[in-house]
């Protein structure tokens, strides 16, 4: 118990820490510590541009990564994440149509929030009058999530304008620099009661993760705290890739990172696992500001290239 709460705390610093470290970090060079000397413009770069941006990397990190939390529990796999619902691919789906047929200035985030939401009224549909088992659950996110991108591939090369199309590449990898103060207020409300949510089914998910059967008999509503978490899931999810695009394997390291030392206990798992996937976010994106600037790179790439070598070892510890 000590050494979760520690952990958690020292976590919790550190994501501090690296909220303050990234502010000035990007093409223009701005300390957090001389406000009183700053330019107009300057302030106006830290206030409206990098301060909401780094919040909106903690709050979708954390999300992510309980979402994960969340999904591996319910479908009792390892390999599962937020997007394993196909929600993600709905959202960008209505993510391009808005790029390659919108000028208004919210279109991407109304239609991402479109595309998503009419993605997961399709994954209820299909999960309609069914026990939402653990393996229907998996294969109906995987149907939907290839019949979005599909049409989502379908509209990219109908479109023919390469400009376009170079700006979808982009968003689709995740896109912080689009934060602002309004769409962060919405995914931090959001995220918050999603995450609250969740952790009041601790008990429950970690009924769950031992199997259906066993769940059962422990008094767990299997189907409905399958179809809760599957709903809160969805529209969180909807919303992060509504507010900046896809961002791959924060849901998917970050809840095997934070169980090899918290332990399989929801309670404690989920409150970690939201500030470690806080900081991942915060990290990742800074690096994406600094390693070929001026040019920033999406931050999707960086978090795979995080992603992909820690999973790996992560694996490997796992199964000796």
């Amino acid at each position: 118990m000590k050494k979760s709460i520690a952990f958690g705390l020292l976590s919790l610093l550190a994501l501090a820490a690296a909220i303050v470290v990234s502010l000035p970090l990007g093409s223009s060079g701005i300390s957090v510590f001389d406000l009183d000397s700053m330019s107009p413009v300057q302030r106006s770069i830290l206030t409206e541009l990098r301060l909401p941006r780094v919040l909106m990397a903690a709050c979708v990190g954390a999300i992510l990564a309980v979402c994960g939390v969340a999904m591996q529990a319910i479908t009792h796999n390892d390999l599962a994440e937020p997007y394993l619902l196909g929600i993600s691919s709905g959202a960008s789906t209505g993510a391009v149509i808005a790029i390659m047929f919108s000028t208004w200035q919210w279109g991407i985030v109304v239609g991402a929030a479109v595309g998503g939401l009419t993605s997961f009224m399709l994954l209820m549909a299909l999960l309609r009058h069914t026990r939402a088992d653990a393996t229907r659950v998996v294969l109906t996110g995987v149907l939907v999530g290839f019949l979005f991108q599909s049409l989502t591939s379908l509209v990219v090369t109908a479109s023919g304008n390469a400009e376009s199309t170079r700006g979808i590449m982009f968003w689709l990898l995740g896109v912080l620099s689009a934060a602002r103060w309004n769409t962060l207020i919405v995914v931090a409300i959001a995220g918050a009661v999603g995450l609250v949510v969740l952790w009041l089914l601790s008990r429950h998910l970690d009924a769950l993760t031992l199997g259906d059967a066993t769940a059962h008999t422990m008094g767990v509503p299997v189907v409905a705290v399958r179809y809760t978490v599957l709903i809160v899931v969805s529209l969180l999810t909807a919303a992060t890739v509504a507010a900046v695009g896809a961002i791959g394997f924060v849901g998917l390291i970050v809840p095997h990172a934070v169980r090899m030392v918290q332990g399989p206990l929801h309670a404690r798992l989920i409150p970690v696992a939201a500030i470690v996937g806080a900081l991942f976010l915060v990290i990742a994106d800074a690096i994406a500001r600094v390693l070929f600037a001026p040019q920033e790179l999406p931050v999707g790439v960086i978090t795979a290239l995080i992603g992909v070598p820690v999973f790996f070892i992560i694996l490997r510890r796992i199964n000796r």
